[in-house]
């Protein structure tokens, strides 16, 4: 017996035959539909007052009836009979609706999303078919599909199918490239629409750096930013983080760009993921989840790799649970108890067993680090931590001042293992020869994700356990107030940091002397370097030998600053 898709419950039983009947009934090849089935589903569609979509490949074959609108009933990608995206899939959709009108956007891109061969759209009133509207993909990334004007029964009916469809086949492999570009063709990179959701509570200018930010993260995770959309929300919509009309635009302008991924500039959960997947049909991932996956990459080391998997797996336990409790048997009252555990209660099992083992690892990273603080403080060799904004230039000032060999790019989170190295000063009054360790650690970012913060507390303990720190800023980034107050807030989360630190200001070789001079007047007590052309750095080794002698309250950031 052939399945009824969509929303069937509250049908009688002998409504649901009635649909099941319909798969006997055979369409010719040559045409979209018979005059006799489309009146059949005209009256069946009135009897259970909802609409019925009927998918018929090629041969006339009726293969799926689906109770629903277009958008309702897809066809899943992976029963498409044709995956090219430069073919339609062989498919075609009648569909009935009560209401005398044009196929709205939300059908259209159903259409566009499975590749149909063509969409007709049946008006049933008083179980009649009164009009008929035939739509179809035109290779335009502007206007990808064609609207027929209201046609009359007879006209749908006598079409002749098999010869419109190869041509409009052939106008859409001429225009060649893959204009239609489906969610299962894998690119070497990924191909990214960045969505921003700006709440009343964040600024115009903070919305807007946050997105500057995703785009460089993006950028650094290796994907390719294709365009951005907005949208102003006092807050975030609870099933889908925004409207149901900002998700047609989205999944619109995803497939006129041939965007293969979704990155949404704030943490969503994983049913709002799921449900954003189903509605738009193309991956949709988080601001966390770049940054994630940037670690991955950038991790080099044994004990980088481990807190990233650490991270990583706290992550994914996160929206393991996020994926609903129905997908879960075990539990108390009756419809909850059953036999064995279901995959989903396996997998956190596993997961949580492996999350316990690299905790324990952590640990065992933790006690060696302090092995190794140990042995450097009965060496009464002073520790400076570089800290800052992932990016401002932390690297390439340890390379300069130590001649160490700390791998350095233009990329957000190009290093994530710290680094310690010695640097010999000499005084120039007494001219006595003194030695600092300078240990570079990883770069903070605006909303560093908790996970990160957990998995690499071995390496932020360097920074606790320092004597003083050094706040490496780059002056000519546009948002620099801002990564200081966000550095500022991430060592505030910290147990315990040195009372003692000094900011630098980097890369002043690129900043204009407007912008250089002000922040010399608000802040007096800073150093002004640029590692890169070694400017200032004599004066930053004189600095660091006094922050290490002299007792020095930590600088303060000017409160109209940020």
């Amino acid at each position: 017996m052939q399945k009824n898709y969509g929303n069937v419950q509250g049908i009688k039983a002998s409504q649901i035959k009635r649909l099941q009947e319909l798969y006997e009934q055979n369409q010719p090849a040559d045409r979209f539909i018979t005059p006799e089935f489309a009146q059949a589903l005209a009256t069946i569609s009135q009897q259970i007052h909802h609409p019925i979509c009927c998918y018929i490949n090629r041969r006339g074959q009726i293969i799926r009836i689906a109770v629903g609108t277009p958008n309702q009933t897809q066809i899943p990608p992976e029963e498409l009979p044709r995956r090219s995206a430069e073919r339609l899939s062989g498919i075609r959709c009648v569909a009935t609706q009560f209401k005398s009108e044009s196929p709205d956007e939300a059908a259209l891109i159903a259409m566009m999303r499975q590749r149909l061969d063509a969409l007709v759209i049946l008006t049933a009133i008083d179980g009649e078919v009164k009009e008929a509207f035939l739509t179809y993909l035109f290779p335009d990334s502007e206007s990808p599909w064609v609207i027929s004007p209201p046609l009359s029964l007879d006209d749908i009916t006598e079409q002749e199918f098999d010869e419109l469809v190869h041509e409009w086949e052939r106008e859409i492999v001429d225009a060649g490239d893959g204009i239609f570009l489906s969610q299962e063709i894998v690119s070497d990179q990924d191909r990214v629409l960045l969505v921003g959701v700006q709440t009343e509570d964040v600024s115009v200018q903070r919305f807007e750096d946050g997105l500057a930010e995703l785009v460089r993260l993006v950028e650094s995770a290796g994907g390719i930013v294709l365009d951005t959309m907005r949208q102003k929300r006092d807050r975030p919509h609870p099933q889908t983080v925004v409207g149901k009309g900002k998700i047609a635009e989205i999944t619109l302008l995803a497939q006129k760009v041939r965007a293969n991924l979704i990155v949404f500039d704030r943490d969503i959960s994983a049913s709002q993921a799921r449900n954003l997947e189903q509605e738009i049909g193309i991956r949709v991932v988080d601001r966390t989840e770049v940054i994630l996956d940037i670690f991955a990459q950038r991790a080099r080391t044994q004990e980088g790799k481990l807190q990233v998997e650490l991270a990583q797996l706290e992550y994914m336990l996160s929206r393991l649970r996020g994926r609903g409790q129905e997908m879960s048997r075990l539990g108390a009252g009756i419809g909850t108890r059953g036999p064995g555990e279901t995959k989903l209660e396996t997998e956190r099992r596993t997961i949580q067993r492996r999350i316990n083992q690299l905790q324990q690892e952590v640990n065992q990273l933790q006690a060696h680090r302090a092995r190794i603080r140990q042995q450097r403080q009965q060496q009464e060799i002073p520790v400076l931590a570089l800290v800052g904004y992932t990016n401002a230039g932390k690297s390439t000032l340890l390379n300069v001042l130590t001649n160490a060999e700390v791998f350095t790019a233009d990329k957000l989170f190009a290093t994530l293992d710290p680094t310690t190295r010695k640097v010999v000063i000499t005084e120039p009054e007494t001219h006595e020869r003194r030695s600092i360790l300078l240990t570079d650690t990883v770069g903070f970012i605006h909303e560093l994700p908790p996970p990160l913060m957990d998995a690499f507390r071995a390496t932020l303990e360097e920074v606790v356990e320092a004597d003083a720190m050094i706040h490496v800023v780059d002056l000519s980034h546009p948002a620099w107030e801002s990564h200081i107050a966000s550095v500022l807030e991430i060592l505030e989360e910290m147990p315990e940091i040195p009372e003692k630190s000094l900011i630098a200001f980097n890369k002043i070789d690129k900043v204009d002397s407007e912008t250089w001079a002000r922040v010399q007047q608000d802040y007096p007590e800073a150093v002004f370097i640029s590692a890169t052309q070694h400017l200032g750095l004599e004066t930053l080794k004189m600095r660091s030998l006094q922050l290490i002698d002299e007792p020095m309250k930590t600088i303060a950031v000017p409160q109209n600053s940020y």
